[in-house]
């Protein structure tokens, strides 16, 4: 291990981290296979559809005849087999894209179904699940339901075509990724599964997949097992950790188009919008996505057998199948918690030397603290950690856009952990 030719490691932690890489060496193998698959994938795209460096040039202003946002998109709508897709700078946040694609799409009057329990933390006040907030789905008149979660956290299909078929709902939304909760990510086979209830009970209802932090991961994407439209966010997987902001939807024409007139306005839609020089940003990341996912998930999963083997309980096991790059391990204190996110805050390539600190942040009920020692604010396809302080205290790593750097940091983490006296681990 070469770790130490710069860093001291103790070297009980050398010796975890020995055993922990020969447990992933199979699962790094198979990782790197569907990273070939889906850089291929991408490449395919871009030569499809004659990126050239004339693309990469910026618009200001309207964005009128903006050849190379064109160009991306239909780039992007490849890449996810969508038959369209937005894919713009101006989507501030996961978020945001997400609720624009519910905006787009829903009417007053319309009914959501949520497939997958409770949804993540920001988007319950989009939808307006806890009060009628300002501005919510809930304040224009759009009814939000939920199926919860079975007893293993997974997606309870006997309930959800009870509900199906109980009400008429305009939409079927899914959350691929698990949010600040510890059930698992959904695979692209489970969405197929859930895609095919759907489609048995409500052939009508509009599938609607948060496709955050699983672009990817796998070979195929949510779009091919029977979602209509699918949304994420570009500083996360399909940003490939170089694009500075940004997010995209892709699915059936007729959907794409309805969000793009929510994204800008009626009747305009998706012919403005400059670029201000970003569009080789997008097109670059996009390029470099699937190899990054590929040293993320690598990342995933060797933290997963290191933390195993500290004594952490973590979910997916080194051995699962993961359909996103996020990581939890289960502190099961907020002493332990903060410690674990200092530790991976000290191992970051950009504000090593921080501290991070539980904070109040907009959208979030609890406290929550933060290492992201990232080039872009707030990147989670860069490697970084987080959670909410409330039990079990659980926190959710993801990224490391190059793997070599994201395994000595998360040693360099244990390393603060272990002088901290917050490790449990053989011989530590």
């Amino acid at each position: 291990m070469n770790v130490n030719n710069f860093f001291k490691i103790d070297s009980a932690l050398c010796e975890l981290d020995r055993r922990a890489l020969d447990l992933c060496r199979e699962r790094f193998g198979e990782i790197e296979d569907t990273a070939e698959f889906n850089q291929l994938k991408v490449l395919s795209a871009f030569i499809k559809n004659g990126v050239s460096e004339a693309y990469m040039a910026g618009t200001t202003g309207y964005g009128y005849d903006d050849r190379g946002r064109e160009v991306l998109e239909k780039v992007m709508a490849d890449c996810m087999c969508a038959e369209d897709a937005l894919m713009r700078h101006n989507f501030v946040s996961g978020t945001h894209t997400l609720t624009v694609a519910l905006f787009g799409i829903l009417r007053p009057g319309d009914k959501v179904l949520c497939l997958t329990g409770r949804p993540y933390d920001t988007i319950t006040g989009v939808f307006g699940i806890d009060e009628v907030t300002d501005g919510s789905l809930a304040d224009f008149g759009v009814e939000y339901h939920q199926v919860e979660l079975d007893e293993n956290g997974r997606p309870d299909i006997e309930a959800i075509r009870e509900a199906l078929k109980n009400d008429n709902y305009k939409m079927a939304y899914i959350q691929r990724s698990r949010g600040y909760s510890l059930r698992p990510s959904l695979t692209v086979s489970d969405i197929e599964s859930l895609c095919k209830n759907v489609r048995e009970v409500s052939p009508d209802s509009v599938i609607m997949v948060d496709n955050c932090y699983g672009e990817f991961t796998e070979k195929r994407e949510p779009l091919e097992v029977g979602a209509d439209i699918i949304a994420g966010s570009l500083i996360k997987n399909p940003g490939g950790g170089i694009a500075p902001t940004g997010g995209y939807i892709a699915g059936r024409h007729d959907l794409v188009e309805k969000c793009a007139y929510r994204l800008t306005c009626a009747g305009v839609g998706r012919e403005i919008g400059a670029t201000l020089g970003h569009s080789r940003e997008l097109y670059l990341g996009l390029f470099n996505a699937p190899h990054v996912v590929g040293e993320a998930l690598k990342t995933a999963v060797y933290a997963s057998a290191l933390f195993e083997m500290l004594g952490f309980a973590v979910t997916p096991c080194y051995k699962e199948k993961r359909g996103d790059i996020v990581q939890c391990v289960t502190l099961n204190t907020a002493e332990g918690l903060i410690a674990f996110c200092q530790g991976i805050q000290s191992g970051a390539p950009v504000d090593s030397f921080v501290v991070p600190e539980p904070w109040d942040m907009p959208g979030y009920t609890d406290k929550v603290i933060m290492a992201a020692g990232a080039f872009t604010q707030g990147s989670s396809v860069e490697f970084s950690a987080d959670g909410p302080l409330r039990p079990p205290f659980a926190a959710w790593m993801q990224g490391g856009i190059n793997f070599h750097s994201a395994h000595a940091g998360i040693l360099l983490g244990a390393q603060k952990m272990y002088e901290a006296g917050a490790l449990q681990g053989v011989g530590l």
